[in-house]
């Protein structure tokens, strides 16, 4: 009778261990992506007249290739972060009867990227660079004798090292 209380009450509490490792906080959730990675900079570089051949370079296969809208692709992309909510980005290009892209919608516009506004620049995509006013900054030397003062003389007195060059094949 005593030996079945015990048993009894370690499989309970085994079992309680078991369903708890199910949820523990801590315990690594993998990271879910689905579908075609799709980045400002591949929306940038797409132009009204371009033929589907050359959209599908840069922009990889459709997700999605609608038979009653054959000039539509769309491109769809998820993500769930450990088990955080899911994110979903869209992509629908349009494509005139002589193949050529006409129109964009989704998610994605053309304009600053996404890296630019991260990064805080704030010039649209393809701009040309304005020239600073501020004087260049002066170079600082490493204190000499220092490691390095020691690492800077190795890097200048560093030569390139020669590159083979194969011979032609001579192919009859």
């Amino acid at each position: 009778m005593q030996n079945t209380k015990l048993m009894l009450t370690s499989l309970t509490f085994v079992g309680l261990l078991a369903l708890a490792g199910c949820s523990f906080p801590g315990v690594y959730k993998v990271d879910i992506q689905q579908g075609n990675v799709v980045t400002q900079d591949m929306i940038d570089q797409l132009r009204p007249g371009m033929t589907r051949r050359q959209v599908r370079f840069i922009m990889g296969n459709p997700m999605i290739t609608d038979t009653f809208h054959p000039n539509r692709w769309d491109y769809l992309y998820s993500i769930q972060v450990g088990g955080s909510q899911r994110q979903q980005e869209r992509v629908s290009l349009e494509f005139s009867d002589n193949d050529q892209l006409i129109g964009l919608a989704g998610d994605f516009m053309p304009g600053v990227s996404r890296d630019q506004s991260i990064l805080g620049d704030d010039q649209p995509a393809g701009a040309a660079p304005v020239e600073s006013t501020a004087p260049p900054a002066t170079e600082t030397r490493p204190t000499p004798g220092s490691l390095e003062d020691d690492i800077q003389r190795e890097v200048d007195a560093a030569r390139a090292a020669p590159v083979a060059t194969p011979e032609p094949l001579d192919i009859p």
